[in-house]
């Protein structure tokens, strides 16, 4: 094994990336910036028949905006380019020439349809057809064709696949990090195809062949490639790269928030939560999948959310900066068991980010939101609202909905609330503090609230019947922050016109 750290991300562009290839992503950078290493990203683009249009630079953005930056990629260049799969086919041919000669490969010109009729037949006895050493003898394949046969097929251009000559009865040992050791017998394995008949690798050859020349020291990826490990071992193998083959790391499923089975797009769609980082519009469909950027998460909340979705750091703390996940991060302590995805937990990490962030930036970007409903307020306006709701809410367009009265006077009020809490006297005690609000002097938070307590002293009102309409009248709702920095910000004149207001409503709800 290599003694210097060097990791890959290396996903297809086969659609949106996923929140666990982002989590895939976040481990590896967090392991190789713990070991002062590399990080590398590559595009394993050679199942053309999935290619969509604009994954791959969905996927460049996406680990972007998460903050996950690369030493050397597709996107930046490197020492190893380059690093896209589709441009290394020259590379893989060499290498796929070699496993022929060594005869751990083979040439197989079986036809799909030949081989659809196998799978049936045996179907038909209960048996599962594998190509392997239980079958491939009695095939169309170099190793039971005559040598002249083989090579006028090669001439002539007829389709073939190379496929790996699977040992027999064999034990093969993988040493995983997070799993310790995984044992297989060979005769369980299939002799997978390695170069496909469009000239283009399978992702098997390619990865081990990549990985092996752009120096990889860690392969840390999903447990979903648990069961290729095997191959892999037997490809570093036979190509004599036993002595710098990486070490593997096989992460933990990401769950369903219940916890049976892996988390898709459709738990996503049917519990009302991303599980892509941005949002994708698929290029045929036209379908627009929801994103955590655009919902409104923080990209330092997201990737802290993720951290934790099969990692824990050993401590009580949650709340960790990029930096602190580095220094924190090891890979003895990703867990065996699948993660269950929590949505709610999700929210909360955003909240915790939203309450730390400063008010300035906060206001600025809920200026953003205001300006997209044609509202033109001061920034210090702004930050004054901000400041006050920040806390109620776990996403900055959500203070919308907490604040949006301090902006555009309410259309309606409560009628359950008015015919709750108010009284056939209600109006007049507003029009009476209506008046009084008139002549106070001075529009300071601490003087009106004084003023109104003595108001209220004086005319021996209790704080149900003015505080309760008041709030209605100002806000429409039994809500909001401190009602007299309510009052301050909307602004004297303001609260006159909507005291009015709510008089006409209550009067109107009572039929007084």
């Amino acid at each position: 094994m290599n003694t210097k750290v060097r990791v890959r991300f290396a996903p297809s562009p086969t659609g949106p990336l996923h929140i666990g290839g982002v989590r895939t992503a976040l481990y590896n950078y967090l392991f190789a910036k713990k070991h002062g290493g590399q990080m590398i990203l590559r595009i394993e683009d050679t199942d053309r028949t999935r290619f969509v249009e604009g994954a791959e630079e969905y996927i460049i953005d996406s680990l972007s905006w998460a903050g996950i930056q690369f030493d050397e990629g597709v996107h930046v260049g490197g020492p190893f380019a380059p690093y896209k799969q589709s441009e290394r086919t020259e590379i893989y041919k060499k290498y796929v020439a070699q496993l022929i000669d060594n005869k751990c490969a083979y040439y197989a010109f079986d036809t799909p349809e030949e081989l659809d009729a196998l799978r049936n037949e045996f179907q038909s006895k209960k048996l599962n057809f594998q190509y392997d050493n239980s079958t491939r003898k009695s095939l169309k394949n170099s190793l039971t064709l005559a040598k002249e046969e083989v090579g006028s097929l090669l001439e002539s251009g007829s389709p073939y696949v190379v496929r790996f000559l699977i040992p027999e009865n064999e034990v093969v040992v993988v040493h995983d990090l997070i799993r310790g050791e995984v044992t297989i017998n060979t005769s369980q394995l299939d002799d997978k195809v390695l170069f496909k008949s469009d000239g283009l690798p399978t992702y098997h050859l390619a990865n081990v062949v990549d990985d092996h020349l752009m120096e990889i020291s860690h392969v840390i990826r999903g447990e979903e490639w648990l069961p290729s490990a095997p191959l892999h071992v037997l490809l570093y193998r036979s190509f004599g790269w036993e002595g710098s083959m990486p070490a593997f790391a096989h992460l933990p499923l990401l769950l369903k928030p219940e916890g049976n089975g892996k988390l898709s797009k459709r738990d996503g769609d049917r519990l009302g939560f991303p599980v892509f980082p941005m949002q994708w519009t698929d290029p045929v469909t036209k379908e627009v999948c929801s994103g955590y950027r655009e919902s409104g998460y923080f990209p330092d909340a997201f990737i802290n959310m993720l951290a934790f979705l099969g990692w824990n750091p050993g401590t009580e703390q949650e709340i960790f900066s990029m930096d602190e996940l580095i220094n924190a991060f090891s890979i003895e302590r990703i867990n065996k068991a699948g993660a269950k995805f929590d949505p709610e937990k999700a929210r909360w990490f955003n909240q915790q980010y939203l309450r730390k962030k400063d008010t300035k930036s906060s206001a600025e970007a809920f200026n953003i939101v205001l300006k997209e409903k044609n509202i033109i307020a001061e920034i210090h306006n702004v930050e004054a609202v901000v400041s006050l709701v920040k806390e109620r809410v776990d996403f900055i367009k959500n203070i919308w909905d907490e604040a949006s009265f301090f902006f555009v006077r309410p259309d309606a009020i409560d009628e359950q609330a008015i015919k709750k809490r108010c009284k056939e006297n209600t109006p007049e005690i507003l029009e009476k503090l209506s008046a009084f609000i008139a002549q106070i002097a001075g529009w300071e938070t601490t003087i009106i609230n004084k003023e109104i307590h003595e108001f209220m002293e004086q005319n021996a009102f209790n704080p149900g019947q003015l505080m309760v309409p008041l709030r209605l009248s100002l806000v429409g709702a039994l809500k909001g922050p401190e009602i007299f920095d309510i009052m301050y910000l909307i602004g004297k004149d303001e609260c006159i016109d909507r005291i009015k207001n709510g008089c006409k409503q209550i009067i109107s709800t009572l039929n007084l």
